[in-house]
């Protein structure tokens, strides 16, 4: 651990200090008795003139070595200091960018999971049931169908909340559970801006996603809207006849991704993993703090993937989204915050 490496430094410094003070004392003592030796000798006469040569010997002995002593001493006291500030740099250094790698290591976790949503969206909207139910909306027979068709695929996918189908007006015409849904049938999406966005793609590989929210009408769990146009026919090129729209769970599986990041038990107790958006909203959180509330001050960031360290010593690290495969990411961030050890 680098921190190991200040606490040596510190270590050595109060040990240096210590001990030279202590040689210091002796000399001075030295000194002392040195001197009441000198002054015997001189009250013995001649008898003590030797014992005088001697006193006084001592007494330079005392003198160079207090002298060796202040001379260690200041020499060693910079290079004890810039020992410390090369070790505090080097424990920012170190955490920094292992925090930094977890970060990055957090948001591809995300990126990956996420970029399996759109092509489940663009998938599914070639599906016969959904084309039909666009085609026919008045027809209650295609709907239901349609309706059962996507409640099928739930059964199968548990990442989602829901899955629905809007008409190009932007009314839902159906969902896949209604039972447990049921205000999600004839809701109007059409303001919505992944709605909007879905209705606007060009072909069959274009899709359009929403920033994390809360639905009343899924209750009010967090989740990621996926959509993409359903075109007649279920052609990449055909027209658009509806949306259809995918709800993912996010909570669950945001909340699982920053908790897994490995971290020892020390760290935990320090450390908070999360996911921000591009507004540095907290998507989710190790400590579940802050959901859809809490902004992240990511100002001391000055690359798309590295750390800085707060005044109060809390290192930082974070990592822009790099994507993944034709998912270009939405501007988040995994960012890693670590508070110093305690002493």
């Amino acid at each position: 651990m680098p921190e190991r490496v200040v606490r040596i430094a510190a270590d050595v410094s109060s040990l240096t200090k210590a001990k030279l003070g202590e040689v210091a004392e002796v000399a001075t003592a030295t000194k002392m008795l040195a001197i009441n030796a000198s002054i015997e000798a001189a009250h013995a006469g001649a008898d003590g003139a030797g014992f005088a040569v001697v006193a006084k010997e001592v007494g330079a002995v005392a003198d160079t070595v207090k002298e060796l002593s202040e001379q260690l001493n200041e020499q060693l006291a910079p290079l004890v200091d810039e020992l410390t500030k090369l070790g505090g740099t080097l424990v920012e250094q170190v955490r920094g960018t292992r925090l930094a790698d977890l970060a990055l290591n957090a948001v591809e976790l995300i990126d990956r999971n996420l970029y399996e949503r759109s092509c489940d969206v663009r998938w599914w909207a070639t599906d016969s049931a959904v084309v039909a139910a666009c085609e026919s909306p008045t027809d209650p027979d295609a709907v239901a169908y349609a309706s059962k068709r996507l409640g099928v695929i739930l059964s199968a996918y548990t990442v989602y909340i829901d899955l629905a189908i809007a008409d190009v007006d932007g009314h839902i015409i159906a969902n896949g559970r209604p039972d447990r849904f049921p205000r999600m049938k004839d809701a109007y999406v059409g303001a919505e801006p992944w709605f909007k966005q879905a209705m606007a793609t060009r072909n069959g590989d274009e899709y359009a996603v929403g920033d994390i929210s809360q639905e009343e009408s899924l209750g009010n769990v967090a989740i990621a809207t996926y959509a993409t146009a359903v075109r007649r026919g279920g052609d990449t090129n055909g027209e658009v006849i509806g949306v259809l729209g995918i709800f993912f769970d996010f909570e669950p599986q945001a909340r699982s991704i920053v908790t897994g990041i490995r971290l020892s038990p020390e760290e935990r107790a320090t450390t908070r993993v999360m996911l921000v958006d591009s507004e540095k909203r907290v998507l989710a959180s190790s400590d579940g703090r802050g959901i859809l509330a809490e902004r992240i001050d990511l100002s001391g960031a000055t690359g798309t993937v590295g750390s800085f360290q707060t005044s109060d010593g809390t290192v930082v690290g974070y990592a822009l989204t790099p994507g993944y495969e034709t998912y270009r990411g939405l501007g988040w961030y995994g960012v890693i915050t670590q508070a110093p050890p305690q002493p």
